[in-house]
């Protein structure tokens, strides 16, 4: 088989877009993978496709928090640390604590008080003290229920008190 000049050209041709497109539809896969693990939970537009979905997610008997502490925190060493967590839903909806992705539980300086307030909500606050440097990191209040979760995460850091 006899190939001219033109024919030559056009299989080069064909083989650079085919080298090129796979390298490009490669990293272009790889963004779209970093992306959608960006966007786990809802959509930004908080809309699901179905509407099984979307009323199960945005059920109005769901744990919603309604009040919590503020997200950048820093405490003093030697001082007490105080984090505050309400959520109402039906059935009235459970608090868990977490430090670091840890559930944690009261011992000798930390104490998690719990409120019931009517019959959907609850009031939930733990108490350090006295903080020290080990008590530093991201602590996370979870609320559910029997149709769905809600957090909030609250970042801590220490300072040292000069007197």
């Amino acid at each position: 088989m006899k190939l001219n000049l033109r024919s030559a050209t056009t299989v080069c041709l064909l083989i650079l877009l085919v080298l090129v497109g796979d390298s490009m539809a490669r990293r272009g896969r790889a963004r779209g993978r970093t992306k959608s693990r960006m966007q786990i939970g809802l959509p930004i537009t908080g809309k699901y496709r179905d509407p099984e979905s979307d009323q199960y997610y945005n059920n109005n008997n769901g744990a919603k928090i309604t009040l919590a502490s503020h997200f950048d925190y820093e405490y003093v060493l030697g001082h007490k640390i105080a984090f505050l967590c309400v959520a109402r839903g039906t059935p009235r909806p459970t608090i868990t604590w977490f430090k670091d992705g840890v559930e944690i539980f009261s011992h000798l300086y930390l104490h998690v008080h719990e409120w019931y307030i009517g019959k959907d909500k609850v009031k939930s606050k733990i108490e350090i003290d006295p903080a020290t440097q080990m008590d530093a990191g991201v602590y996370e209040c979870t609320a559910d229920n029997m149709y769905s979760i809600d957090r909030r995460s609250f970042k801590t850091d220490f300072s040292i008190a000069f007197d």
